[in-house]
C-alpha cells in the first residue's frame, strides 16, 4: 500500500470541504460526484494520483467484503435455537451497513475510473498498435536458412529431449506398476 499525504497536510485544489484520498465517502451518486475536487483542481490531479486513491478504494472494497464474510460465518443458522432477537436485529444492521458502504465505494471507484479514462483517452494505443500481427496488412519477414552448425545443433537438442522422454515414460511406467502392486498388497492384508 502507498503512502499518501496525512490528513492534517491538504492537497493542491482540494479544498477543506471535499474528503482526503483514503476518506470513506458516502451518499447518492451525485454527491459522490461532487465529493471529487472541481473541474478547475481535476486538472491539476494526475491520473497516477487518481489511480492511488483508486487502490485504496479497492482495498476498502475487499475490507469491507471480508467484514461481511466475517459477520455472516458467526451468524448461527435457525436450527431450533433461539436467539435473542436484539442481536439478531444488530447483525442485520451492520451487514446492511456494509453492504451500503460497499454499494458506495463501487460507485466511487466507477467515477474515479471514468475520470482516468477521459483525462488519458489521448494515450490509448489501438490494439493494432500494441499487436502488429493482427492487422490484415501482415508482412510476410523472409527467413534465411539456418548455418550447418545450428542445424546440427538443434538436431542434437532435438535427439536428446526425445530420449529423455522415453526416459521419463518408462519411469512413469515403473511408478504405475509399483503403485498398482502396493495397492494390490493393502487390499490383501485387509
Amino acid at each position: 500500500m502507498t503512502a499518501l499525504p496525512s490528513a492534517g497536510t491538504r492537497m493542491p485544489g482540494l479544498s477543506p470541504q471535499h474528503p482526503q484520498p483514503g476518506q470513506l465517502t458516502q451518499g447518492t451518486p451525485a454527491q459522490l460526484q461532487s465529493a471529487l475536487p472541481p473541474q478547475a483542481a481535476m486538472r491539476e490531479i494526475s491520473p497516477v494520483f487518481l489511480c492511488r486513491i483508486g487502490q485504496e478504494t479497492v482495498q476498502d472494497i475487499v475490507m469491507r467484503t471480508m467484514e461481511i464474510f466475517q459477520i455472516t460465518r458467526a451468524t448461527q443458522l435457525p436450527n431450533g435455537v433461539t436467539q435473542s432477537h436484539a442481536v439478531y436485529q444488530e447483525r442485520f444492521n451492520k451487514l446492511q451497513e456494509h453492504l451500503r458502504q460497499l454499494a458506495l465505494l463501487f460507485r466511487k471507484l466507477r467515477l474515479l475510473y471514468e475520470r482516468c479514462m477521459e483525462m488519458t483517452s489521448d494515450l490509448h494505443e489501438t490494439p493494432s498498435e500494441l499487436i502488429p500481427y493482427t492487422s490484415a496488412e501482415v508482412s510476410i519477414v523472409p527467413v534465411e536458412p539456418c548455418s550447418i552448425a545450428v542445424t546440427q545443433e538443434r538436431q542434437e537438442i532435438s535427439e536428446k529431449v526425445k530420449q529423455k522422454n522415453q526416459e521419463m515414460k518408462v519411469l512413469m511406467d515403473q511408478m504405475r506398476n509399483l503403485l498398482w502392486d502396493i495397492n494390490a498388497m493393502l487390499t490383501l492384508r485387509k
